[in-house]
């Protein structure tokens, strides 16, 4: 603006005194006009034409220099209008050289870097620019310098004169030369975006934070993008359900038909109504079905963040929590919960706490409340153990040991826990059940310690339970005897024991029988496999009977049985054997009117340190048996061990069951 407006003034000045040359050139002509031989007349006549072109430049010349003072005016209005622009602006503002000196910079500039005024302009914009965000600058430089920019945006970090880093956001345009377009310096706008981006970074990380404060507490998160094509689920929602992360991404319909059919329709009129607009979220307690069949409690909130602009759905996020323990809870406390909804804050803190009934102490462990489940599970009302120390109500000793239970006063702070899984509660008649007991302490709103919390179940039906799965984990559903996984344990420690008991002659030394039906597939064709089962159980409880109480026996699958002889000889094992075979002759079984008879073949081996690994006893025992059967059935082949010295040159010896 300086520099046109000094160019116009210029013009006019010359112009103004061009004019007055001509002026005084047109006086001077008319002296000399007067000195010549020249009539009067076509002097005067002169003289007056050189008088009024004088007068006429001065005119000119007057009106000249108002324009050019009235000009000045106006530049130097415009020129300070720009400097109070600049100077009270709020944001920073630099005239930059393409050399990236700073001409000239405002306070707002100077006050954001810590500088002073001349500080700042004596440097250039990379020596302030950080490291990592150099080459942003140079580029623009670059693309200025081709022709290619004309004004630049973009965000970047400066040092501060004590090296702290700060982010801005620049905008700004190149000033070229009105005749030629080259570039002469840029003039550039910068704002302090420290306080955004540091905001932005506490979102990013607070997010962070729930992202892993999700996982942690085991809540699963579900997102779904139309436009990406699908449900994604986060690895804690899928492994709640026992599926791999990405098994159940894609389609977003598929979750519903994993909903128990009583509740589909009720998840699917909360998601539709969400979806319409209907509900600010989606919120609905349901159950899903685990991959493994059994069904799981969940609680799913979520809501539609994205809509296009029809308004239809574009993303939604949400979040799903296992809820299945809380859903058994209420369902124990539907009764006590009328009871207790009244109470103290002590009761509300109580029933919080997970099980039915409930006890709790002041800080000296006297009684100051049960609730009626507790009454019950203990046989004391509540009216006669207030007052009275815990353990005049309260008495739980170990399942296993017959010890007490005692409980303890917790850490302030820490977190309730489980005190005993195998805690039996002993009431006034002696009578007992199982229970389950969490112990929390009470803390005043000065962090005093004020009592306990004692919440129990009577976990007796689900002990039971417990046992009854152990049992049959444990052991062959149609028989009763331990099946093959229980019985290879067995095994695998009686090898593992037998090794450590090397040192002592012969000792840990067991003897092991395979045993295989014969002729029973002609049962299982003639009568069915219900007659089949039914002889198996014959065939169990024949075997069983003949053996001791401390001998083993599990059926193995189909019609093979295992049986381990705790330190029996091998001539004590082919006795017994043998009387296994004539148990299983002598079995009187008929079926449909129709007799049967089968037998046994058994092949022997021992169970020591130097009989190898379970599966090669195993094998060998196996092959003993096909020994026997190749040897007529209904007798006893012995596998004999390497290293021991009895029967050493006879690998396997059969044993008629008659002799």
């Amino acid at each position: 603006m300086t520099l046109r407006g000094t160019i116009g003034s210029g013009s006019y000045k010359q112009a103004a005194l061009a004019l007055l040359v001509a002026g005084v050139a047109m006086v001077a002509a008319s002296i000399l006009l007067a000195r010549l031989s020249f009539d009067a007349e076509a002097l005067k006549l002169s003289l007056q034409v050189s008088v009024a072109v004088a007068v006429g430049a001065l005119f000119l010349a007057g009106l000249f220099i108002r324009r050019i003072s009235d000009d000045r005016r106006q530049i130097a209005e415009s020129e300070q209008r720009f400097r109070r622009a600049m100077e009270d602006s709020a944001i920073g503002i630099a005239v930059v050289g393409l050399d990236g000196r700073i001409i000239e910079a405002n306070p707002a500039f100077a006050v954001m870097l810590g500088y002073s005024r001349e500080e700042i302009e004596a440097l250039t914009f990379f020596q302030i620019t950080h490291p990592d965000d150099l080459q942003i600058g140079r580029e623009t430089m670059d693309g200025l310098k081709a022709g290619t920019v004309h004004a630049f945006q973009f965000e970047k970090r400066y040092l501060k004169k004590d090296g702290t880093p700060i982010w801005a956001h620049l905008a700004g345009s190149v000033i070229r030369d009105e005749t030629s377009g080259r570039p002469l310096y840029l003039v550039s706008q910068i704002e302090d975006i420290d306080a955004r981006k540091q905001a932005e970074a506490r979102i990013a990380e607070a997010e962070t934070r729930w992202n892993f404060a999700l996982a942690g507490a085991g809540q699963g998160v579900w997102d779904l993008d139309v436009r990406k094509g699908g449900t994604t689920y986060s690895s804690t929602w899928v492994k709640m359900l026992g599926y791999a992360d990405g098994e159940l991404d894609g389609d977003p319909d598929h979750w519903l038909t994993m909903i128990h059919p009583d509740d589909r329709e009720a998840v699917a009129t909360a998601d539709r109504a969400h979806l319409d607009g209907n509900t600010e979220f989606f919120e609905a307690e349901f159950r899903m079905r685990h991959k493994d069949g059994h069904w799981v409690w969940i609680l799913d909130r979520g809501k539609a963040i994205e809509r296009d602009a029809a308004g239809r759905l574009t993303r939604a996020i949400g979040s799903l929590t296992d809820i299945t323990r809380r859903k058994e809870a209420e369902e124990r406390l539907t009764v006590s919960a009328a009871m207790l909804a009244d109470e103290k804050e002590r009761l509300r803190v109580t029933l919080q706490s997970i099980g039915d009934a409930v006890i709790c102490t002041d800080a000296a462990n006297r009684v100051t409340f049960m609730n009626p489940v507790a009454e019950k599970l203990t046989g004391v009302s509540g009216d006669e153990a207030l007052g009275k120390t815990l353990g005049h109500v309260y008495w739980a000793v170990d399942e296993e040991t017959g010890q007490r239970i005692g409980v303890a006063r917790p850490a302030i702070g820490a977190a309730p826990s489980d005190q005993n899984s195998r805690a039996v509660l002993i009431r006034r008649d002696d009578t007992r059940c199982s229970i389950r007991q969490v112990v929390s302490p009470i803390i005043n709103e000065r962090s005093e310690f004020c009592g306990l919390v004692i919440v129990f179940q009577d976990f007796t039906d689900a002990r039971a339970l417990q046992r009854q799965l152990a049992h049959a984990a444990a052991h062959d559903a149609l028989t009763g005897l331990a099946n093959r996984s229980s019985f290879i344990r067995t095994m695998e420690e009686l090898v593992d024991q037998a090794r450590k008991d090397t040192a002592a002659a012969g000792g840990g030394r067991h003897q092991f029988m395979f045993i295989d039906l014969d002729h029973f597939k002609l049962v299982n064709d003639t009568g069915g496999h219900a007659a089949g089962d039914a002889l198996l159980k014959r065939v169990a409880e024949a075997v069983r009977g003949v053996l001791g109480p401390e001998d083993i026996v599990a059926r193995l699958g189909g019609d093979e049985f295992a049986v381990i002889l705790k330190s029996a000889s091998t001539a004590g094992a082919g006795i017994a054997a043998r009387s296994i075979i004539d148990a299983i002759a002598g079995l009187d079984f008929t079926w449909d009117d129709r007799p049967h008879a089968i037998g046994a073949s058994i092949g022997l081996t021992a169970i020591c340190a130097d009989c190898g690994e379970v599966d090669e006893i195993i094998a060998r025992a196996d092959a003993a048996c096909y020994a026997a059967k190749a040897a007529g059935r209904g007798c006893v082949s012995v596998a004999l061990d390497d290293k021991i010295t009895d029967d050493r040159s006879e690998p396997s010896k059969p044993l008629a069951a008659a002799s």
